[in-house]
């Protein structure tokens, strides 16, 4: 089965069987349910709700299939067309409109699409609106409207153009610096909207940019998930151009990664670190990431006198935290920075505009500026374990036994903290493990972090055994 109902949206791979994979009818389906849940939050005369899509081929089908539901429940629809997921949700806040859907399945390969679905504030749903969502569709009556009634669609392309806009009126967005340093970049768009809207956003900025993969028509060139084994060619073509550095998004441009000019990789969590430090520098504060994210944020911020603070992993648990908190800036370490003063959401555009004028202004090479930051070296690893094992027994159990670690006087140096909001984390005085379960399959995932890659896969391998011999595998 390939459909993923979850309350972040619908996303699955395309054709096949009805309710098994993505099929025209399970779109119809969730995103009259949606429109059900948009009417239901306000009583109003008219709704509007703002619909765009990242380039993948099944885009302009699925875009179709979900506009002409809306309409068909009298709500109008502000199509983006192709579009990014950021620039879809500051046309939600900019529009006052009363949802948005982005049509993208993220860094999925080619055959996977997805309905994402935001709030009035062009915000990701909670779990509780997303769950009232999958009730709708699985228990509720939908209305549709009568004739008189339709919703219209209504066609604009600035979108992209406006987003960036917002993005260069930033006080901490430097263009004239920018300019005055004449950088070339090489970006890899993976062939879909980061294609169009990088480019506009560098030309905007003085930058030169070196197209790679850049023509948004889905067809993507390499797996589209912009990690090291992924980006060879762009590391090449950073070289091969004598470029300043090289840019690589994903599809739907909420996840950013940088090559330096040696053709090396900055390092996806490093994307986030980097920006951090430069809002810092400008606005001290708060900053918050997911609890898989590299403890390198909380070196930078706490060097700048503010509070770090881990979250859930998921973006709207982030986002959460962050106005909590009132931090200000945040994201995931994957690449995804969350920057409040424009809106919040992921957003590599922003992202880029930072990240040029910090080095704008400290006139440095992107290979310097990673030296700054705390080597860091992640491992990531999973278990699988049979249906039949208590997953969540497993994990209250490694948390019981590094609890008394951390009670015991002897070992107060070895386990500094125990944080049990998302699956179980543990906080040692130079490393950490984070241990999650699978929400579709009998898998726990094991992320850990060292100063060494050694030593953090020999970390991984160190708790693996101890679930193993606590599930009595």
């Amino acid at each position: 089965m390939t459909l993923i109902k979850s309350i972040s949206g619908i996303r699955g791979t395309i054709g096949g069987t009805q309710g098994e994979n993505l099929t025209p009818i399970d779109a119809v389906k969730y995103a009259a349910a949606y429109g059900s849940w948009v009417k239901q939050q306000r009583n109003k005369e008219t709704y509007k709700v703002v619909v765009g899509r990242d380039a993948r081929i099944s885009g302009e089908m699925m875009q179709q299939l979900v506009m002409n539901t809306l309409i068909g429940m009298g709500i109008s629809v502000i199509d983006l067309n192709l579009s990014t997921t950021p620039t879809v949700e500051v046309a939600v806040a900019l529009e006052h409109a009363d949802g948005g859907i982005i049509l993208t399945a993220s860094h999925n390969p080619k055959q996977w699409n997805a309905l994402k679905l935001l709030n009035n504030k062009g915000e990701f749903l909670n779990s509780e609106a997303g769950q009232q969502i999958l009730d709708i569709a699985e228990n509720g009556t939908i209305e549709f409207a009568e004739v008189d009634n339709l919703g219209e669609i209504h066609k604009n392309d600035a979108y992209i153009d406006l987003h960036i806009d917002e993005i260069l009126n930033l006080p901490l967005v430097k263009a004239d610096a920018i300019k005055r340093c004449k950088f070339k970049v090489i970006v890899d768009a993976v062939n879909s909207t980061g294609g169009i809207a990088v480019p506009l956003l560098l030309e905007a900025l003085g930058v030169e940019p070196v197209k790679l993969h850049c023509t948004p028509n889905g067809e993507f060139p390499h797996n589209p998930e912009p990690l090291k084994e992924h980006l060879g060619d762009l590391m090449e073509s950073v070289v091969k151009n004598r470029a300043d550095f090289g840019i690589a998004v994903d599809p739907d441009v909420d996840r950013l990664a940088f090559i330096d000019e040696k053709g090396e990789m900055f390092g996806e969590e490093y994307t986030l670190v980097a920006v951090a430090d430069y809002v810092l520098q400008n606005t001290p504060g708060n900053t918050v990431s997911n609890m898989s994210s590299s403890r390198a944020l909380r070196d930078v911020t706490e060097k700048h006198g503010g509070t770090y603070t881990a979250s859930a992993v998921g973006e709207v648990n982030v986002v959460e935290k962050m106005k909590e908190t009132n931090a200000v800036i945040g994201g995931e370490g994957n690449g995804g920075i969350i920057y409040p003063e424009l809106h919040y959401g992921r957003d590599s555009l922003v992202g880029i505009a930072l990240f040029l004028s910090f080095l704008a202004e400290e006139k440095i090479a992107v290979s310097e500026l990673r030296k700054r930051y705390t080597a860091y070296f992640m491992s990531k690893k999973k278990i699988e374990l049979t249906p039949q094992l208590d997953v969540d027994a497993i994990l209250k159990a490694m948390e019981a036994k590094y609890a008394s670690d951390l009670r015991a006087t002897e070992a107060s140096a070895k386990v500094q903290d125990i944080n049990t909001i998302d699956g179980v984390k543990i906080d040692f005085a130079e490393n950490w493990v984070h241990l999650r379960k699978s929400n579709t399959e009998p898998i726990i995932r094991i992320y850990t972090e060292a100063k060494s890659q050694e030593e953090a896969d020999v970390l991984a391998d160190r708790i693996i055994g101890e679930i193993k011999a606590v599930a009595g595998l």
